[in-house]
């Protein structure tokens, strides 16, 4: 059996902020367990491990599977590398739908350059588009979604807001928006109370992200409309499967979604998504925002370009 790790440093088209943190680039590790590949990418302000901590247990994990050891990592992002890469993956699944646009920056550049990004479309626009919010002037960011729902009528708005309101600032927010637009709303608050709050008192649906990551207490709600999965930051595939089904029997939508990987967990989300959510078009429009690669055209890992931090073989 062959073992190894790489660690890889993909830049970004432009520095992008992850909950107050500025990153120039994205960087992981890849697993590899007897030729099938698995990610492991901590997103800093999101996940609870450092990309150090990540690697020293995915080094562990390597070396009991060597010794014929079962690897048990703890932490999400080993675990979902870990599962990925030495998981049973169906055969003939279905054909997994287009990832729906992912806006990112500021309002006003934005909206200067709408007129471009709604011209790229052509006369198909886009039936849902996703706008991070919370991040900017509230003022500009209610503008842009003004001129998006003006000038795009029959797109659905996804607005995401990572937790970043109190209640009151959520409520303000909410009281100004286009709803007949807006097809929900990520987390508005960071407590799972506040955002109901929210919903009950302008109307808007809303759907959980970090809620499930965090492994906090949440409940069905009529407002409440989708979960958003990211298994990197969530962990165990079945950690994962047990929220779909729970989704499943309050009749939830399931949206699969991304946390700024490589283009290898973007194929292994996809896949994941046309197995657990066939229906449903899902958040994986990041890889954008990567100037470079760690698989060729064929799909294979270039372990060229990569750090090799460990290669070991077993027996088994």
């Amino acid at each position: 059996m062959q073992l190894g790790l790489y660690g890889y440093s993909l830049p970004f088209r432009q520095p992008l902020m992850f909950k107050g943190e500025r990153l120039a680039s994205r960087e992981g590790l890849l697993v590899t367990i007897n030729g099938q590949w698995g990610e492991i990418a901590p997103l800093p302000g999101f996940s609870t491990e450092t990309l150090a901590e990540a690697k020293a247990e995915s080094l562990a994990s390597l070396t009991a599977i060597q010794h014929g050891e079962k690897a048990m990592p703890t932490l999400p992002s080993v675990q979902f590398g870990f599962d990925c890469a030495q998981r049973n993956w169906p055969a003939n699944l279905p054909t997994p739908l287009p990832p729906y646009p992912l806006l990112q920056g500021a309002p006003r550049a934005l909206v200067a350059t709408l007129d471009n990004i709604v011209a790229d479309w052509g006369a198909l626009p886009p039936a849902r588009l996703k706008l991070k919010v919370a991040r900017y002037a509230m003022e500009e960011e209610l503008a842009l979604i003004n001129r998006l729902a003006s000038w795009l009528p029959t797109t659905k708005l996804i607005l995401d807001a990572n937790g970043g309101w109190t209640r009151e600032e959520a409520q303000r927010f909410c009281r100004c928006l286009p709803l007949d637009h807006i097809d929900y709303l990520e987390e508005p608050c960071a407590a799972f109370a506040d955002s109901i709050a929210v919903a009950e008192a302008t109307g808007v649906s809303i759907a959980l992200d970090e809620t499930l990551s965090r492994g906090n207490a949440w409940n069905y709600h009529p407002q409440l409309k989708a979960l958003v999965i990211k298994p990197t930051l969530i962990g165990s595939l079945s950690a994962c499967q047990a929220l779909i089904q729970r989704a499943q029997a309050g009749n939830l939508r399931i949206v699969i979604s991304s946390s700024f990987e490589s283009d290898l967990s973007l194929w292994l989300l996809a896949r994941l998504a046309s197995e657990w959510a066939p229906n449903e078009p899902p958040g994986l429009d990041t890889g954008h925002w990567l100037t470079e690669r760690v698989t060729n055209a064929t799909g294979e890992v270039m372990t060229e370009n990569l750090h090799c931090l460990s290669k070991m073989e077993n027996s088994a």
